[in-house]
């Protein structure tokens, strides 16, 4: 993974499964769908505390959890006991012999290093094996709340993130020429958020963690009053992405 990533989020390993919103069960029986059953083995990469893990153990199939984060596994093996967990990163974990049957990642796609995580990714799976990759995107059901939010953070820090196209996943996992049969199934819900809920899941996002603490604070209470001039709730337009693609048999 990427230089940085575990200590940025192991900072809040602690918050992170209470903040950040879970995973559609719809994603469990797509995957079954597209894989024709339950894998017989499935690992996820990058699995941090598990909220992602907490979905896809309903597909009932042994599961293994690569992590590179010591206080994030450590969290993640304290809530799941059934799961196996590997402290490793993805780029220094060994498959098994002969491959796993599905290779999930969920909200850290990005975090691998773009130029090998497709080929890692394909050479762990068995021949047939299905590669599934899902992540939230986050906007604002009212394009006003959007506005104000957006300039709350910029009145404190004026650095601009640039968004990913919300196809980037597909786009590199299809580009790579490594799958065949790529899908990319979308799931959306409104998320209502308090403010100091709202404010919670704003910690744990990366722009925030690289910030200074004493910045990081102005822009919380900067945040913290937009939302509160709403009446002290925020809804989100949750969209859940899903990439599922096959190693060619």
């Amino acid at each position: 993974m990427m230089a940085g990533m575990s200590q940025l989020f192991g900072e809040v390993a602690g918050a992170y499964s209470e903040a950040r919103p879970g995973y559609p069960a719809e994603i469990v029986a797509a995957i079954r769908a597209y894989h024709d059953g339950t894998p017989e083995l499935l690992v996820e990469v990058g699995a941090g505390t598990g909220l992602a893990t907490a979905t896809l153990l309903g597909l009932g199939a042994p599961t293994t959890c690569v992590e590179p984060d010591p206080r994030m596994a450590r969290v993640l093996a304290e809530r799941f006991p059934q799961v196996e967990v590997v402290t490793a990163a993805f780029e220094e974990w060994t498959p098994p012999a002969g491959g796993v049957s599905a290779l999930a990642c969920a909200m850290a796609w990005h975090w691998l290093d773009p130029a090998t995580r497709n080929r890692r990714a394909h050479d762990a799976l068995r021949p047939g094996g299905t590669l599934a990759v899902f992540g939230h995107r986050y906007d604002y059901v009212d394009p006003g709340q959007r506005a104000a939010i957006r300039a709350a953070f910029e009145s404190v820090d004026p650095e601009t993130v640039v968004d990913r196209p919300d196809d980037w996943v597909r786009t590199d996992i299809a580009g790579s020429g490594l799958f065949t049969a790529v899908r990319t199934p979308v799931f959306r819900r409104d998320l209502p958020l308090d403010t100091a809920a709202y404010l919670r899941l704003v910690g744990t996002f990366s722009p925030q963690l690289r910030r200074p603490p004493a910045l990081r604070e102005r822009v919380l209470a900067a945040v913290g009053a937009t939302v509160d001039g709403f009446g002290g709730t925020v809804v989100l337009d949750l969209r859940t992405t899903l990439v599922l693609a096959r190693r060619p048999a």
